[in-house]
């Protein structure tokens, strides 16, 4: 690659690849956040439809309870209206058939009441629920909007470095071969943000492949760019390049 100091541009790329790196890096973490914050909605609908299930178990056991009232009262009136009729009987087995109605009126009240009162206990403990989880919900809220308070300022942070970041690209750019800046951005946009690697202990750092010696004597010529031939990456030799 003649009329170019070789050296000069991998140090350069190299210095990019840093701040593609956290770049990289930071839109990463910014595309996450979305999902953090639909988590934190998610628990916090999730106790919402809770509280709403007990509210609507609520109506359901007061509406059976006026149901079961309504039912009791007609049947001590249906108790009463028989009890006024008795005296009017003029056999004594219309007597005795008119006291078994009283009776079995009587017993299905009974029966009734004990429904009722159960209802009743039912109706306590879940009015003592929905407060417990009226509790909880307000803590979720907290949580929940302390959460993406700081959610929402992590990805300000990550913008506004984000923003910094491109201004550092843009004063190195212009100081890259236009050839190898264009494959050194594809490979970039191929290999997740990572482009250029250096080679330690006769490995690749993109994918930890074995880099022969050959090919090491190679990088140090720079001649031409080198690449991995497992990964594609650049490579460059620390020690030697700086």
């Amino acid at each position: 690659m003649p009329d170019i100091d070789l050296k000069a541009q991998i140090i350069t790329l190299a210095k990019l690849q840093t701040i593609d790196t956290e770049i990289y890096t930071l839109k990463s973490e910014k595309e996450a956040k979305p999902a953090e914050i639909k988590t934190l909605e998610t628990a916090f609908e999730a106790k919402k439809q809770s509280l709403a299930g007990l509210d609507k178990a609520l109506q359901d056991i007061q509406k059976q309870r006026k149901d079961r009232e309504l039912e009791l009262s007609s049947k001590e009136e249906g108790a009463k209206k028989l009890q006024s009729q008795l005296y009017q009987l003029k056999t004594n087995k219309e007597y005795q058939t008119m006291l078994q109605q009283i009776a079995d009126t009587k017993a299905d009240s009974s029966v009734i009441e004990d429904k009722i009162l159960g209802l009743l206990e039912e109706q306590d403990k879940v009015k003592n629920d929905i407060e417990i989880e009226k509790t909880n919900l307000a803590e979720q809220e907290k949580i929940f909007s302390s959460e993406k308070k700081k959610i929402d300022g992590r990805i300000r942070e990550i913008d506004d470095r984000l923003t910094q970041l491109d201004g550092a690209r843009k004063q190195i750019t212009p100081g890259v071969d236009q050839k190898l800046l264009s494959q050194y951005e594809r490979i970039l946009a191929n290999r997740d943000g990572l482009a250029i690697v250096p080679v330690r202990d006769n490995s690749c750092q993109g994918c930890n492949m074995y880099v022969p010696p050959q090919v090491i004597n190679l990088i140090k010529m720079y001649e031409r760019i080198i690449t991995c031939e497992v990964c594609n990456r650049m490579l460059y030799i620390e020690n030697d390049a700086y």
